[in-house]
């Protein structure tokens, strides 16, 4: 498939977002992991191992065209490290070929110049990578001063989109560190965000006064897009809480590489029902109901998956949605919340 010019991804952008507001029926952002392997070992993550295969292409293809059939907005290919997929480029033209935003998040590490041409010609739309520190060390090895050749080759060869994440908190050492990768994320010409590391529940670990500070002037430096919709980690960073209403499960799926459909990338196994099983009836139920951590979540993707339907359909309990179900006939479960 041909790359796609920064026009067309913007149309197509465009074209999802206000498809996401007029209806709630299908999934606007899917998380898929082709491969849990990564070829680090960051101290704060519980996102990998050392020793699975990739999925085979045929039942990545398959999970793929489910979500085409789900009318998904968004696909991001994420890990584990799925650069290591061998037919990665494979997955995003499936994607692209369904009409389907494709976006990876990856470590940096295998951005050589005929990889990136590579990703050019399968239609990726979008790439995030996220940097922790300027120097390796215990923590994490994904370091700016080692990534920073692939950095290069990205600005050179790359026609998709790049996100540059920074990080504060969770054992990060230097805080400093933040603000000088953002900064040369943004003297590279890519977007600059930042996150706050969260535990193993993808719940908020405290930050000191000056990870706050830092945290701040990055967010205030930081290009303007949709991937800044991030305001919710503002009261968290300042000790507070932050309402909203999750619809993980509906609007965000989070797909494994044993094709299980979660909540997040931190609440694997809930629900836990097999992709190619999944329905809208269970789209329904986690649409309308709670989730008991979303007050203290830091999980960026959903957030910003559930600002789009902030204004609209107000949450119950699992327990009063399953009493409402079987009460109704005619209405919908949105209906009856929506009246009283």
């Amino acid at each position: 498939m041909p790359k796609a010019s920064s026009f067309s991804r913007f149309t197509r952008g465009v074209k999802h977002t206000v498809k996401a507001f007029v209806s709630t029926r299908h999934p606007v952002l899917v998380h898929i992991v082709p491969m849990r392997r990564c070829n680090l070992a960051c101290t704060y993550c519980n996102e990998y191992d050392k020793t699975s295969d990739p999925v085979p292409l045929s039942t990545m293809l398959e999970r793929i065209d489910k979500l085409a059939e789900f009318g998904t907005s968004v696909v991001t290919i994420s890990g584990g490290e799925p650069m290591m997929h061998p037919e990665i480029c494979d997955i995003i033209a499936r994607i692209r070929h369904h009409g389907m935003i494709a976006g990876l998040i990856s470590n940096g590490y295998y951005f050589q110049p005929e990889k990136v041409k590579k990703l050019n010609e399968a239609g990726l739309d979008y790439l995030q990578i996220s940097i922790d520190n300027v120097t390796p060390d215990d923590v994490s090895k994904k370091s700016l001063k080692v990534l920073d050749a692939k950095l290069v080759n990205l600005q050179q060869y790359a026609k998709f989109k790049v996100n540059i994440n920074s990080v504060v908190g969770g054992g990060v050492a230097n805080p400093e560190e933040a603000l000088q990768i953002a900064s040369r994320a943004r003297g590279l010409g890519f977007s600059s965000t930042v996150g706050v590391i969260h535990d193993g529940d993808g719940l908020l670990k405290g930050l000191t006064p000056r990870e706050k500070e830092v945290y701040k002037e990055i967010k205030q430096k930081g290009t303007k897009s949709y991937a800044r919709w991030n305001w919710f980690q503002d009261a968290l960073v300042d000790g507070g809480q932050y309402e909203w209403r999750c619809r993980a499960g509906a609007r965000y799926l989070y797909v494994d590489e044993a094709g299980i459909v979660s909540w997040c990338s931190q609440q694997r196994g809930t629900p836990g029902i097999p992709l190619l099983e999944y329905t809208h009836a269970d789209m329904d139920r986690e649409y309308h109901t709670e989730k008991w951590c979303a007050p203290n979540c830091t999980i960026q993707c959903v957030h910003q998956v559930g600002h789009l339907d902030a204004w609209r359909d107000p949450q119950v309990s699992l327990a009063e949605y399953s009493k409402l179900r079987s009460q109704l006939k005619k209405e919908t479960v949105a209906q009856v919340l929506s009246a009283e």
